[in-house]
């Protein structure tokens, strides 16, 4: 696998790369950039699956420290390591009205899977939900690959103003759901959860973690379920939303 373009600029802190990649891949698993050939940096990082067209991945990425500040300055790629796909994906439903729910950057692995639940028949209601209009990304393609799209930001800057949660109890109040999904920080998954489980719609939730290895051997990423630990990186990094505990996350 190798990284094919530079970063393109999305909206406010969010890039888009394209990395060549013969692999099948799932939605809701990740690629693993290790940046250099040397020690600094020495842990590798995640980045979700936005979408896959042939060989072709698209990685969208927030720049939110060192590493990634780096790699959006990149013109030269030759001493990246990517690797992957890794992880276990989301479940993927047939002839279903389904429910997607992301926040910033959480939002990415979900146009994949919108794209891939969009041809099993499914009808895809979407909940995009951002700090506000300026950290917005590739709007259209959300909007093809929904049946409906729902905006909210924090500032009202866009679609209604609020929160996840806030546009979630609306929407369910009016629509019934056999399943739904969830990526974004953690805050934000979690209320989400509590109200799915409330009303017995099962979840799935793709978790923001750092994967150290990306691979389960560290188990750095490890999570508290009610089967004990999982890591992240190979048991998910999609879980049973109603499996995980909420309170230790």
């Amino acid at each position: 696998m190798k990284i094919i373009s530079t970063p393109e600029k999305l909206c406010k802190g969010h890039y888009l790369l394209h990395i060549e990649c013969a692999e099948d891949c799932l939605p809701g698993q990740f690629v693993s950039f290790k940046l250099g050939r040397f020690t600094d940096p020495l842990i590798r990082r995640p980045f979700s699956i936005f979408n896959k067209n042939g060989n072709d991945i698209e990685v969208v990425f927030k720049e939110n420290g060192r590493v990634t500040s780096m790699l959006k300055n990149m013109t030269d790629f030759s001493d990246v390591d990517v690797s992957g796909p890794y992880g276990r994906g989301f479940t993927v439903t047939e002839n279903e009205n389904v429910l997607l729910i992301g926040g910033g950057v959480g939002n990415a692995p979900l146009h994949y899977l919108s794209k891939v639940l969009k041809t099993k028949n499914n009808s895809i209601t979407f909940i995009y939900a951002a700090r506000s209009q300026e950290f917005i990304y590739c709007g259209d393609r959300f909007c093809t690959e929904s049946n409906e799209i729902c905006y909210v930001t924090d500032d009202g800057s866009f679609g209604d103003k609020g929160f996840a949660a806030d546009k979630l109890k609306s929407v369910i109040a009016k629509t019934k759901f056999s399943r739904a999904y969830i990526c974004g920080p953690t805050i934000m998954m979690k209320s989400c959860a509590e109200i799915l489980i409330k009303e017995n719609i099962p979840l799935e939730v793709s978790l923001e973690n750092y994967f150290g290895c990306g691979i389960g051997i560290c188990s750095g990423c490890s999570v508290d379920t009610v089967d004990g630990k999982k890591r992240a990186c190979v048991e998910g990094p999609v879980f049973d939303g109603s499996k995980l505990l909420w309170q230790y996350l």
